[in-house]
């Protein structure tokens, strides 16, 4: 007797579920580290880009060349589709460089890589929304560019940006899908397998589309409790934050 749809989405769970939970497990650790890597990425070439030259003739060259090729790179991984760029740099590095990567670690750095172009920008926004008077006050008592933006644009700028960085770790949630071109055994690489043992493809597909609503619904409800958490209280807000606004102030006394 045929099995109804219900009996194969409890007997697809039943048989395959640990298949099902290995897949989630190297889908949120590709997507997790992934995006932490990228939002690293960002903060650092975001911060390289705010930097401003205007005596040494030779470091305003340096700095154009830098800052170009970061815009070729955002532009790049922004413009071509992730499953493009895995394939290109996945089998490139194989028979280009002779690198074998596993496709899991293969799968992380292009993650990683492909978030960090799109937190740039960002990052970039993050940093324009504070006030450029606190930047000048920080070089106004002896901080240079690096120390101004650790100690007092940063901490700012990753408070502001929070919501979009998490955005993005749900974006890769999904987006790690692609990643079965290369051959990681990600969720919908399972998926896939399973559909291919058992030749039910509606009801495999269902089961991982729940699987994969789950998994962004639950962090989302994550990220919003940590926002409400970050809100109310004044833990999170950078003490360093207020010293250009003290300095301008006595500066403005005398």
């Amino acid at each position: 007797m045929e099995k109804s749809f219900l009996e194969w989405i409890v007997y697809i769970i039943q048989n395959y579920g640990l298949w099902f939970l290995k897949g989630a497990g190297t889908t949120l650790l590709i997507s997790f580290f992934g995006t932490i890597i990228g939002f690293i990425i960002g903060l650092v070439f975001a911060s390289i880009r705010t930097i401003k030259i205007t005596h040494n003739n030779f470091k305003k060259i340096l700095m154009k060349i830098i800052n170009f090729l970061i815009s070729c790179y955002v532009e790049v991984f922004r413009g071509t589709p992730m499953m493009v760029q895995a394939v290109i740099i996945y089998f490139g590095m194989q028979e280009f460089m002779g690198i074998n990567f596993s496709p899991t670690v293969a799968g992380l750095i292009i993650v990683s890589i492909n978030t960090g172009a799109y937190m740039i920008e960002v990052v970039r926004g993050g940093i324009e929304s504070i006030d450029i008077g606190q930047l000048e006050a920080s070089k106004s008592i002896g901080m240079n560019h690096w120390q101004s933006m650790i100690h007092i644009i940063l901490p700012q700028t990753i408070k502001n940006i929070l919501p979009a960085t998490c955005n993005e770790f749900i974006i890769n949630i999904k987006d790690t899908s692609v990643l079965n071109v290369i051959s990681v055994t990600e969720l919908f690489f399972v998926t896939k397998s399973i559909k291919g043992a058992i030749y039910r493809t509606y009801e495999t597909f269902i089961v991982v589309a729940l699987i994969y609503l789950i998994l962004t619904l639950t962090i989302t409800r994550i990220i919003r409790y940590i926002e409400k958490f970050m809100d109310s209280t004044d833990k999170f807000t950078p003490a360093s934050s207020t010293m250009p606004i003290i300095f301008v102030k006595k500066t403005g006394e005398k």
